[in-house]
């Protein structure tokens, strides 16, 4: 080491040495050298630096892929392990589903076991048998939806020709009572009406048949009787008499004479003017004169002819929208009341006289039947029966139609109630649509099927034996039972 040393020491004092003895161009060139020299290590050391900042950015670069890549590893790896759990639940599913079919094979090996021990034709009966309860329940569901959808359609066909026919056969209601009160000039009219001793009225009422009430109510007085001719007749009799102001016997029985055929004369045209409205052709004379007896008749204040007129339009119109026969349920509903209109000589339900009375007429048996059965006397067996029911039913319950004293409503309804109320095992009872029916919840611990269809029968029998009523009253006996269990 030592001799190196010594070495660069003598070799530095050659150089310098040499040095002196140079010339001074040659110092310039060693100058100019050195010049070039320490340019060129300026030069290698910015292109060093420049060469540095981009392995620097370059090394960044790579850092900056690293991070991306180990980010990506990262969520494939969260992936692998959600379809590493995934896979265990399909596993396990699958685990689950093989054991099934294994208790399914046991099942079917334990099966064809039995089965086995079955004859050929044994075996097909039992499969017939498991493939035909199969199909019955299928098609039991089938039918009921099918029956649901069936008559959900035909309540709203029916709805609907009901609204379009009621709608083209609008007519006004007039509302009429059945008393006939007759106003007087004077309050002395009383006194010549009743006459000495009595003799005008009791000549009044004998000739006429009716009964004059004449009490304490100023300036009028009322005639009360149960046929509306000879009540009309008697009208028309009392408003002459006191016109013409001759009151004695024999001058009543004058102007009831004339009453009589001026009475005759109204009903034969209110009969002909109703046939003619409802479009009803043929009729005898007999019926028509008996038809515009019913222009006297009222019920429950509905005109009977015009209610008569409204049902044969009202039947024609539901025949034609139905293809039914629309003359025959025409004439049958302008029939249908003609038994109101008869004298005390027919005995029973209107419906079922005026029939007998229209078989004398010699009216063809089709309407005999419909008129006979619009009240259910007897069981309809024709659709024209059936429209007849229905459009009379329509007429006498459209608002306005017809009316009753409240009071009278309210104590019908009171005593529908009272008589079913009165029958054991009866727990409430309600009368609704007006009266025409009657429900009765029973208890159920007390009255089996068969007890609740005898007491509908006796409380039925006990409303017809009690009760004043017109048309029909339903009487309906509901008997539920429910079973309730609670889980826990």
């Amino acid at each position: 080491m030592e001799g190196l040393v010594a070495g660069v020491v003598s070799g530095s004092a050659i150089v310098y040495g040499l040095y002196t003895v140079l010339s001074k161009s040659a110092r310039q060139s060693i100058a100019t050298v050195k010049a070039e020299t320490e340019q060129e290590i300026s030069r290698i050391r910015a292109e060093s630096q420049v060469l540095s900042q981009e392995r620097a950015a370059n090394l960044q670069k790579s850092e900056d892929r690293l991070d991306a890549r180990e980010a990506s590893l990262d969520a494939r790896w969260k992936q692998i392990e959600a379809r590493e759990e995934a896979f265990v639940l399909e596993s396990k599913t699958l685990f689950d589903r093989e054991e099934n079919i294994e208790r399914q094979r046991r099942s079917v090996e334990e099966e064809l076991a039995r089965v086995a021990n079955l004859t050929k034709n044994q075996a097909r009966d039992l499969y017939l048998k498991r493939i035909e309860s199969e199909f019955r329940e299928m098609a039991l569901k089938r039918a009921k939806e099918v029956e649901e959808q069936t008559a959900s359609e035909l309540n709203r066909q029916a709805k609907k020709v009901l609204l379009d026919v009621m709608q083209r056969t609008v007519v006004d209601y007039l509302t009429e009572a059945t008393l006939a009160v007759i106003e007087l000039p004077t309050e002395d009219m009383k006194g010549r009406l009743i006459g000495r001793e009595g003799r005008n009225i009791r000549a009044f009422e004998q000739v006429t048949g009716v009964d004059l009430i004449i009490d304490e109510t100023p300036e009028a007085v009322v005639i009360s009787c149960f046929d509306p001719v000879r009540r009309e007749t008697a009208r028309l009799t009392l408003i002459n008499l006191m016109m013409d102001g001759r009151i004695h016997p024999g001058r009543i029985e004058e102007l009831f004479e004339k009453a009589t055929a001026e009475v005759n004369r109204i009903v034969v045209e209110a009969g002909e003017r109703a046939a003619e409205r409802a479009n009803v052709t043929g009729l005898p004379a007999k019926l028509i004169e008996t038809m515009g007896k019913l222009r006297f008749r009222t019920s429950y204040a509905q005109n009977v002819l015009d209610h008569s007129v409204e049902v044969a339009r009202l039947s024609e119109s539901l025949a034609f929208e139905l293809g039914l026969n629309a003359e025959i349920a025409k004439r049958a509903g302008f029939l249908h009341d003609i038994g109101k209109a008869l004298g005390p000589e027919y005995e029973g339900p209107h419906a079922l006289t005026g029939m007998e009375f229209l078989r004398i007429a010699g009216e063809r048996e089709s309407v005999l039947h419909a008129v006979g059965a619009h009240h259910h006397d007897i069981e309809p067996s024709s659709p024209e029966a059936i429209l007849v029911i229905l459009a009379d039913t329509i007429s006498a319950a459209r608002p306005g139609a017809r009316r009753e004293s409240l009071d009278n409503y309210i104590k019908r309804l009171s005593a529908l109630e009272t008589i079913a109320n009165d029958f054991p095992g009866v727990e409430r009872s309600f009368a609704v649509q007006a009266g025409r029916e009657v429900r009765l919840i029973v208890k159920p611990e007390m009255i089996d099927d068969l007890a609740a269809k005898r007491l509908a029968h006796d409380v039925a029998r006990r409303i017809e034996k009690e009760l004043d009523f017109p048309g029909q009253i339903r009487v309906t006996v509901i008997r539920e039972t429910r079973m309730t269990e609670i889980a826990k």
